[in-house]
């Protein structure tokens, strides 16, 4: 599954703002507006993004 479209589902799931995600994923409240423009990730802030995610849904499991 591509990285926006986990982006995607992950924002409709928690309702979170996509600058608030990019904000706290990598420190760029342009992410999600850019990825939908045609951003390329490099695999490091790819891997920082699913880590965000990961993390994010464990605390919520919990």
């Amino acid at each position: 599954m591509s990285t926006l479209r986990s982006i995607e589902r992950y924002l409709k799931q928690t309702g979170m703002a996509p600058t608030a995600f990019g904000r706290q994923a990598v420190r760029d409240p342009r992410l999600v507006f850019d990825l939908r423009n045609g951003r390329q990730l490099s695999e490091r802030v790819a891997r920082r993004i699913e880590h965000f995610m990961n993390i994010s849904k464990q605390q919520r499991a919990a």
